[in-house]
C-alpha cells in the first residue's frame, strides 16, 4: 500500500487487513481469526505469523489489534475521539475574519465611529454594500482589499509504550504449581488493558499538572490532555501563580504552550469556552445547575460549535439526573457505538452502549475524570464536564497499537539478554484540534 488517506488505510497498512474484510479489526483474510486459536501450529495462525514458537514470532499482530480495538470500542475518552492518520506535522487554522474581529459574532460599530471594511470594527454601513459602478480597490466606494488571518499549528506524535518481562522459570512453574497455564497469555491480556487505560488517563490529565514543570518535567511525553486543549487564557491565569499550579505566569512553560502557540499574553483564537466561575480560590465553588449546562451549550452553538459528546464522571451524571428528577424531568437514553471514527449514534448495529443524554447529547462517563477546584473545596467537588465537538477534535495516529515479544520462548534469549521473555505494547499518536472556541468545559462545581 503506497498511500494512507483514512484510518482504515492505516489499519490495513499496520495489521494487513484486506480491503474486503469489513470494519472488524480482528478479521484476517476475510474470516474471523479467533482469539483462542492455537499459536503453536505449523501454519499461519490467527496472529498471521508462521511458527510463532521460533524466532519469526517476535512480532505478533493479533495482540496489538486487540488493544487497538479496546481503544476504539469502549465507552471512555479515547474511544470518543475520531482517529485520523497522521499525515502532516501541522495544519492551518483561521485566526481572524477578513473584517469584524475574531469573536463569535461579527464586531461592528453601530455609531459611525468605526473603521473601513477590512478592520476589526468596521462601521455597520461599511461591510460590503457598495455604490453603483463602484471602483475596484477604491476605499471611498467600500472596496478596500482585505484578507482573513491564518495561523499554523504544529504537532509531533507521542510514543506511548509499556514493557513487561516474564522469566523462563515463571512461565514453566505457572503450568505446574498454580494452574494458570499460559502465563504469557494472561499477562498480555492484563498489560493490554493497562496500555489502553493509561492512554485514556492521559486524555483527561488535570490541566494544572502542566504547570508543575519541576515535579512533572516529562508530562509532555504523554498525549496532550483534553483538559489542556479545552482551556483559555483566563482559566490558565486563574490556575497559575500558586493557586492550583505553581509555575510563574509565563507563555514559555508547559501550561502556556500548545501546538507551537501560546495563550498567556492575550486572548486568542486558541481560547476554548470555559466556565470556572469567578476564580479557583477557596470557597469559590458553585453548585451544579441546569443553567450552567444550558448556558454552555448555548454559548458553544453561538460560537459555531456543535457538541457531540459530554465527558464527565459518574458523580456528575448522577447529580444531573437528580436535578432533572426534582423538576419531574428525566434524562433520555441513547444508543452509541464507539468506533475509530469517534462516537456514533447509529441504531441497528451489532454492538453498542446505551448512555444517558442531555438535550440529545450523549453523557459519557470517564472514571479518571478530574475534579478541578481549590483543595479546600475538594470534598464537595464533582467531576469536570467537557463539551466536545469531535468534528474538530481528533487523535492523529502515526502507528496504531502494536505488540512485540522476543526471548527464550522464541528461541532468542540473546536478543533480550536474559533467560526469559520481554514484550512491549506501543502506540504513536497525539491529540489535535482545529476549532478551539467550539469546545467547552465546566469546572469548579459541587
Amino acid at each position: 500500500m503506497g498511500y494512507v488517506n483514512t484510518i482504515r488505510d492505516l489499519e490495513a497498512a499496520t495489521y494487513g487487513l484486506p480491503a474486503f474484510g469489513g470494519n472488524a479489526l480482528l478479521k484476517q483474510a476475510g474470516v474471523v481469526g479467533g482469539l483462542h486459536t492455537a499459536h503453536d501450529i505449523g501454519d499461519a495462525g490467527a496472529s498471521g505469523v508462521t511458527n510463532i514458537g521460533d524466532s519469526t514470532g517476535m512480532y505478533n499482530q493479533l495482540y496489538g489489534q486487540k488493544v487497538w480495538s479496546m481503544l476504539n470500542r469502549e465507552v471512555n475518552a479515547l474511544a470518543m475521539l475520531s482517529k485520523r492518520p497522521y499525515t502532516s506535522s501541522g495544519w492551518r487554522i483561521l485566526k481572524s475574519r477578513p473584517f469584524g474581529g475574531s469573536g463569535a459574532t461579527l464586531t461592528l460599530d453601530l455609531n459611525g465611529g468605526g473603521g473601513a471594511i477590512g478592520t476589526d470594527t468596521p462601521d455597520a454601513d461599511n461591510i460590503g454594500g457598495v455604490s453603483e459602478n463602484a471602483g475596484l480597490s477604491t476605499a471611498a466606494d467600500g472596496l478596500n482589499s482585505m484578507s482573513p488571518t491564518y495561523a499554523q499549528l504544529f504537532m509531533s506524535p507521542k510514543t506511548i509504550a509499556h514493557q513487561f518481562d516474564i522469566s523462563e522459570l515463571a512461565m514453566e512453574m505457572a503450568q505446574i504449581d498454580d494452574g494458570l497455564g499460559d502465563i504469557r497469555a494472561i499477562i498480555r491480556e492484563d498489560m493490554g488493558k493497562a496500555h489502553a487505560e493509561a492512554q485514556n488517563a492521559m486524555l483527561v490529565m488535570p490541566t494544572q499538572v502542566y504547570g508543575e514543570s519541576s515535579g512533572l518535567a516529562d508530562i509532555e511525553r504523554n498525549y496532550t490532555s483534553l483538559m489542556k486543549v479545552v482551556s483559555n487564557r483566563l482559566e490558565l491565569l486563574a490556575l497559575d501563580g500558586g493557586v492550583l499550579a505553581t509555575d510563574t505566569t509565563s507563555a514559555t512553560n508547559n501550561l502556556g504552550k500548545l501546538y507551537g502557540e501560546e495563550r498567556f499574553n492575550a486572548a486568542s483564537f486558541m481560547d476554548a469556552t470555559v466556565d470556572f466561575g469567578a476564580s479557583y480560590a477557596s470557597a469559590s465553588q458553585r453548585p451544579l445547575t441546569l443553567t450552567l449546562l444550558n448556558n454552555m451549550i448555548q454559548n458553544l452553538r453561538v460560537a459555531g460549535g456543535s457538541p457531540k459528546v459530554i465527558l464527565t464522571g459518574y458523580d456528575t451524571i448522577q447529580a444531573i439526573a437528580d436535578l432533572l428528577q426534582s423538576q419531574e424531568r428525566f434524562m433520555d437514553r441513547k444508543e452509541i457505538i464507539p468506533t475509530a471514527n469517534g462516537v456514533k449514534g447509529i441504531r441497528g448495529a451489532e454492538v453498542g452502549f446505551r448512555v444517558a443524554t442531555y438535550y440529545d447529547i450523549p453523557l459519557i462517563p470517564v472514571k479518571e475524570m478530574p475534579t478541578t477546584c481549590n483543595s479546600a473545596d475538594a470534598a464537595t467537588g464533582t467531576s469536570d464536564m467537557l463539551f466536545l465537538d469531535t468534528d474538530h477534535l481528533w487523535l492523529s495516529v502515526l502507528k496504531p497499537t502494536q505488540y512485540f515479544e522476543d526471548g527464550v520462548s522464541n528461541g532468542n534469549p540473546f536478543g533480550v539478554g536474559r533467560l526469559g521473555n520481554q514484550a512491549l505494547y506501543r502506540t504513536m499518536a497525539e491529540t489535535g484540534c482545529s476549532f478551539f472556541t467550539g469546545q467547552g468545559k465546566i469546572t469548579n462545581v459541587a
